[in-house]
């Protein structure tokens, strides 16, 4: 069963990305572009040229889940980048990501976080 725990980090690659990579070509990206083993349990999403396919991949006990999405019309909506120039996403803004909503344009009510 496929599941993000709490502690999973969502990477995206900006720049195009060969979709017929599979598991290893992935994961080799991973470990070069983010500088992640793709044994972490973090989920990698990558995007082609044209930005209407994606692929993911995530280590999940014992073996990768290989997650592909073609859009048949419209393109993935890439979200800028945050303050410190990395492209890590929410959970929230992965879902819009892959509907092909733009994360910046929400507002979000304040929540209460922990203190690390």
């Amino acid at each position: 069963m496929l599941s993000l725990g709490e502690n999973t980090r969502i990477f995206l690659r900006r720049e195009p990305t060969d979709m017929r990579l599979g598991y290893n070509g992935l994961s080799a990206l991973a470990g070069q572009v983010f500088s992640q083993s793709p044994t972490s349990g973090h989920l990698f999403v990558f995007v082609n040229r044209h930005k209407n396919r994606a692929k993911m991949l995530l280590w999940e006990r014992g073996g990768f889940w290989l997650l592909s999405r073609r859009l048949e019309q419209g393109t993935f909506a890439l979200p800028a980048p945050s303050e410190d120039g990395s492209f890590t996403l929410d959970r929230v803004a992965w879902v819009l990501f892959l509907e092909g909503a733009k994360a910046e344009n929400i507002k979000r009510q304040k929540r209460y976080l922990p203190l690390a």
